[in-house]
């Protein structure tokens, strides 16, 4: 019997249907999802943020990193460093900067690059921030407008004035920079209000040098078409009348140089208008360079001298009163061959305006030639004085000499020559020697011979016998005197005692007298009579009564008469 069971009636059982279960959704499939999102988003961004790739000459690559460096304007970043190269010519630097696309709109023609280093410059340093973060490529975008860009030179240093920063550029003139250099302050009242951006040598190295500067608004709306700027570079020492000056206007101007401006002097007859951009100013070499030049009106004189003019120049003082007047403006030493003779001619300057008012200064050239020849006349003569014993210096003082020799004003090319005379040490050694010259023509020997002559006669006057006895007599007369005095002392002795009884009698009178007058009231002329006789008696009582006490102190007056 077979195990299995082949018949045909007798069918296998099927095996069961598998249950099918739906696919569920896991999470875990978010994070790649979420992954290729923000790969797609920020390869968009990077896209769409993606500006153009530029490029940025430089002479040194000192402190650029690729993939690091980045370029920043007031400190947000406006793109990175991709690559740096050197130029062909081995000369320069050349820097792939990729931009940021919101910084599309501002690469124009205007636009200016410069790595921002520490620097030093003078007493100014800048770029410390880049100690700690590493240097950094600034831009400034220039004003608005100009075409677009992607090749630039870039600057060695951070230019002086932003696009950004109101004010405006002035220019200066000067023969000498001094240690005036870029970066140098403008000053205002000590107050710092611009730097100097740099400045221009004249062609072939001939002329005056042209310094650009920039003053920062509101300053520059103080600047006038009169206004005057003056180097304030180092330290000033001089002496004045209060001894020893010394000024520094601050540190950075020690070390760096720097300018100074000041308003202009106010005229009620003439307004001057705001200075426009880019208008040129002289540069003086002090403050008291600069305020001379206010004056406008300047009257040409000069003057012959014939004594040392040591430690006179040009642009010495020349005072009246000691108050300054004007300046010199020339000292040369002249040879007169025909006389054979040398002598000194000084050139000055009058400045009327310093001393006169706006009406006096009014005045036509023959009213100053008027004025002038009236002043001379007057003696009115120009001489060297010492302006400072400690430094040397001289000027010419204008003074008005007593008694001065008449002289007059003549006239030379047109330059009025006023007459001078000795002054100074000088002239007090020719006052010296004139004294001396007098006291040397004086017959000094002879005077001598006469006075030893008349001492001689004199001593023997004295002890001849005349004169003896002219002293004898004379001794005699006083002793008779003084024993006339005693005399008449002792006679007067009882007059002297009987003056106050008689004045006290005299006062009785009176008083009785009084009494009298009372008992006749009215106004009839015997009352009147009576009252004059009264007044009468009392100053008769009253002067005797004087001359007793005057006695009685000096009894010998009645024979000396009254001592004064």
């Amino acid at each position: 019997m077979s195990d299995h069971n082949d018949s045909p009636t007798h069918q296998p059982a099927s095996p069961p249907k598998a249950a099918l279960r739906r696919t569920r959704f896991s999470i875990i499939w978010l994070i790649p999802v979420l992954a290729i999102a923000i790969a797609a988003w920020l390869g968009w961004r990077s896209f769409a943020n993606r500006g153009p790739l530029i490029t940025v000459t430089f002479e040194t690559a000192s402190g650029l990193t690729a993939g690091q460096t980045q370029v920043k304007n007031k400190a947000v970043t406006l793109g990175t460093v991709q690559d740096i190269t050197l130029s062909p010519d081995m000369h320069h630097v050349v820097v792939h900067i990729q931009m940021n696309a919101s910084a599309e709109n501002i690469l124009t023609d205007h636009t200016r690059f410069w790595v921002v280093r520490p620097r030093i410059n003078g007493a100014s340093i800048t770029g410390l921030e880049t100690l700690l973060s590493g240097a950094y490529i600034g831009i400034d975008p220039g004003p608005p407008g100009g075409e677009y860009k992607t090749q630039f030179t870039g600057l060695e240093a951070a230019p002086g004035i932003r696009s950004d920063q109101p004010g405006t550029t002035f220019m200066l003139v000067t023969p000498t920079l001094g240690s005036i250099g870029q970066g140098a302050p403008v000053y205002f009242r000590d107050v710092s209000v611009g730097e100097v951006l740099g400045y221009t040598m004249p062609p072939g190295g001939e002329g005056p040098i042209l310094v650009q500067v920039f003053v920062r608004a509101p300053y520059d709306h103080y600047l006038r078409t009169d206004s005057r700027f003056w180097n304030v570079s180092g330290v000033q020492v001089g002496f004045g009348a209060g001894g020893l000056k010394v000024q520094m206007t601050s540190l950075q101007a020690l070390f760096s140089g720097g300018v100074a401006f000041g308003l202009p002097a106010r005229r009620q007859d003439v307004e001057q208008a705001r200075a426009p951009a880019n208008s040129v100013f002289k540069l003086y070499a002090s403050q008291s360079d600069a305020d001379n030049a206010q004056y406008s009106q300047r009257l040409k004189v000069a003057t012959y001298l014939d004594t040392s003019v040591k430690g006179l120049a040009v642009g010495g003082q020349v005072s009246v009163f000691g108050i300054q007047v004007g300046s010199v403006t020339g000292v040369k030493l002249l040879l007169d061959d025909k006389r054979a003779s040398m002598r000194v001619r000084v050139d000055m300057e009058i400045e009327p305006e310093r001393v006169l008012s706006a009406t006096q200064t009014r005045r036509t050239p023959r009213e100053q030639d008027d004025l002038l020849a009236a002043l001379v006349a007057k003696g009115m003569r120009a001489s060297v004085e010492s302006a400072s014993f400690l430094t040397g210096e001289s000027l010419i003082g204008l003074e008005f000499v007593k008694n001065a020799k008449p002289a007059s004003v003549t006239y030379e090319d047109g330059v009025a020559i006023i007459p001078s005379q000795p002054g100074g040490l000088d002239g007090i050694m020719a006052s010296a020697a004139t004294v001396m010259d007098k006291v040397a023509a004086m017959p000094l020997t002879q005077i001598g011979e006469h006075v030893n002559e008349l001492l001689a006669h004199a001593d023997k006057r004295i002890d001849s016998p005349e004169v003896t006895q002219s002293l004898q007599a004379l001794r005699d007369s006083l002793r008779h005197i003084s024993d006339l005095t005693a005399h008449a002392d002792k006679g007067l002795q009882p007059f002297l005692q009987r003056l106050p009884a008689m004045s006290a009698a005299l006062q009785g009178t009176l008083a009785n007298a009084q009494k009298v007058m009372a008992s006749y009231g009215g106004d009839t002329d015997f009352h009147r009579d009576l009252q004059g006789m009264v007044v009468q008696l009392g100053e008769a009582a009253r002067s005797i009564r004087f001359l007793t006490d005057y006695l009685n102190r000096h009894p010998s007056s009645l024979i000396t008469g009254r001592h004064n």
